[in-house]
């Protein structure tokens, strides 16, 4: 089954045709909310919100574990996590939609590993390519039927957040080789490759990173639901597609 983890600006998804929602308990504790079960175009899906389907779970408290392992719990094969971010590269600019196909790291003070405990073999993960390439591969099949455009590639650099970078943050993120910022990229890719489960991401870009563009003297916050609401409905549209050619 394929299940899609919402971010900011995807708490629920409108295409989606409900049958039940589940509330799940973990060895890792809650997840995020209920998980959401139903269909789309009769195919089915599982959905939940990462932020809580009040929006009221920053990024740096979320239970990336418990929201991890409810989904493969429960049967999920494929997970795609949608998530906001700030553009850096000259053509991430607010409402372009990015496939990205690395990550760099700068979380800290997150569970990041379902592999701890002293009475556990050490065990390592290959995450040379962070996101699975078929699955990315899919859906940028699916935006090119559904005639939406979106960035083939590019790097994500995962910030703790709760707050917004400083310019010389961008700056320094830039050198490093990151092209868009956000909070909740990590460690929730890696927890999903340490599951096995195929995890891709799409990335929609609701403001220039701090510095940037129309953000060079500030980010204008109240500006992002304008950007992220019409970019969505196309991530919608995207993954309906993507669910119609899901044959886990």
């Amino acid at each position: 089954m394929l299940a899609i983890i919402g971010g900011t600006g995807l708490d629920q998804l409108g295409n989606l045709k409900i049958t039940h929602r589940q509330v799940i308990r973990t060895p890792y504790g809650e997840p995020s909310g209920a998980l959401t079960f139903g269909t789309i175009n009769q195919h089915e899906v599982m959905f939940l919100a990462r932020h809580g389907y009040g929006h009221t779970i920053p990024p740096h408290e979320v239970n990336y574990r418990a929201n991890l392992w409810a989904l493969y719990e429960q049967g999920a094969k494929r997970v795609i996590a949608v998530a906001s971010v700030g553009g850096i590269r000259a053509d991430l600019i607010p409402g372009k939609i990015v496939i990205p196909d690395q990550i760099i790291d700068y979380t800290h003070g997150r569970p990041f590993t379902y592999f701890d405990g002293h009475e556990r073999l050490v065990t390592h993960i290959d995450f040379t390519h962070p996101y699975d390439l078929a699955l990315r591969k899919q859906i940028l099949a699916a935006a090119d039927i559904a005639k939406e455009e979106c960035l083939d590639g590019g790097v994500y650099a995962a910030m703790q957040g709760p707050r917004l970078e400083t310019a010389a943050e961008i700056d320094r993120l830039e050198r490093d080789g990151a092209h868009m910022v956000g909070m909740t990229g990590m460690p929730e890719a890696a927890l999903a490759r340490e599951l096995g489960l195929s995890y891709a991401a799409i990335a929609v870009v609701v403001n220039f990173a701090a510095g940037r563009g129309k953000s060079r003297e500030g980010i204008h916050l109240d500006a992002i639901s304008k950007i992220a609401e019409p970019a969505m409905v196309k991530v919608r549209k995207i993954l309906g597609l993507v669910v119609e050619a899901d044959d886990s």
